[in-house]
């Protein structure tokens, strides 16, 4: 019988291989990746994230676990943020070293792993994962852009702006923008007890599906564009702080705060999975450290065959 880790991360893996292959013979080329970054990050994430919060409803869910969980994301996306310069490259690793790819992977594995109980919790993870992690980088990345034009603009005259000012314009920039945005509709739209039309609801459900296979494709297809072996030492040190000191910390928190059972599990596994494609979209939307976070995903995807097996391992073990 397969391993639900293999049976899982075993697709994600032939993805990004596909995309190699059609990368090197030259079906997907250097000029191109950069309109189907586009179509991914304008299109395709916001009709998945939208339809994905449209039938959330707040009240069922249990944040407690959730709440835990992005105590120890935080305190690693600060540490890396703070000690890789404070800049927009170290907002990004940041990012690369705490989210987790929940969706594609994650939903298989905790599914076959842990059951519909597991799944639920999962769920609740997912339905502001995104919206917590990807907002928070995004007005992070807009304040040091921000900061940076502002400082490039100053002259020996010229009054620096109101600060309050720049962090405003930064969250406006961040919270409108094609990731937070529809996650922030699709929750409101839940609330209000409505449907999405069957006519509606159907493009938006195509267009989230293609979102995993496209986004995996187009990294396997960037992998062909950089020297990943200039980037493996760092790389590496990327993916043990995504597959296994996330983890680690996610277990430390939840278990000094009385979290027990599956609910920990569930956390725990979620934060050894490896790097999301989200990530990967960020770097190449903001032209940052596209080359190392592209290797850091392949090496994450790769030992996390080797990490969510000792992971998961652990967790049985010790509950």
């Amino acid at each position: 019988m397969t391993s639900p880790v293999v049976s899982a991360l075993l697709p994600v893996v032939l993805l990004i291989a596909m995309g190699v292959i059609a990368g090197r013979v030259g079906w997907i080329r250097a000029e191109a990746t950069k309109d189907l970054s586009n179509l991914v990050f304008m299109v395709l994430t916001p009709a998945l994230l939208f339809r994905a919060m449209s039938g959330v409803h707040i009240e069922q869910l249990n944040f407690k676990p959730v709440a835990l969980y992005f105590v120890a994301v935080g305190v690693l996306y600060a540490l890396v943020f703070l000690t890789q310069g404070r800049d927009t490259r170290a907002a990004v690793l940041g990012l690369a070293a705490t989210f987790s790819n929940t969706v594609m992977i994650g939903i298989p594995l905790i599914g076959l792993a842990y059951g519909q109980a597991a799944l639920v919790m999962l769920l609740t993870l997912i339905s502001v994962h995104a919206l917590i992690l990807l907002t928070v980088a995004t007005i992070v990345l807009e304040i040091v852009e921000a900061r940076h034009l502002e400082a490039a603009q100053l002259t020996d005259a010229a009054q620096p702006r109101n600060a309050w000012r720049t962090v405003l314009t930064a969250i406006k920039n961040g919270i409108i923008h094609p990731v937070p945005l529809p996650i922030i509709v699709g929750l409101l739209f839940a609330q209000t007890g409505l449907v999405i039309p069957e006519v509606l609801d159907r493009p938006l459900q195509l267009l989230g599906n293609a979102f995993g296979p496209i986004a995996l494709l187009l990294v396997g297809a960037t992998l062909t564009q950089v020297r990943v072996g200039s980037h493996v030492r760092s790389a590496l040190g990327i993916s043990v702080l995504k597959n296994l000191a996330l983890p680690v910390l996610v277990a430390s928190v939840c278990w000094l705060a009385g979290l027990r059972g599956l609910e920990w599990k569930v956390m725990v596994v979620a934060a050894a999975l490896p790097m999301g494609a989200n990530v990967f979209l960020f770097a190449q939307r903001y032209q940052v450290a596209q080359d190392l976070v592209t290797a850091s995903m392949a090496v994450s995807s790769a030992l996390g065959l080797i990490s969510i097996t000792l992971v998961m391992s652990l967790v049985s073990w010790m509950i």
